[in-house]
């Protein structure tokens, strides 16, 4: 089954952070985006593995979100 997670990505000093918002714990770093994207995936896809293996429930089904408006002035 192929599921969409959502990705945010943080200019840090020695490039980009990466972090799924539907799963916090998955979080990797690479130079550029693209090198952060792809370390995403693959440590999404090692957490989808190993959640398997401990036979523990992936939490993204039990996730909303929702974008909500602040005035920043």
């Amino acid at each position: 089954m192929l599921s969409g997670l959502t990705a945010r990505y943080i200019k840090i000093s020695s490039g980009y952070m990466g972090q799924l918002l539907e799963w916090p714990e998955v979080i990797t770093e690479g130079v550029d985006i693209e090198d952060c994207r792809k370390s995403l995936e693959d440590a999404a896809r090692e957490m989808v593995l190993a959640y398997h293996q401990q036979n523990k429930e992936i939490p993204i089904e039990h996730s909303l979100f929702e974008t909500i408006m602040v005035e920043m002035a």
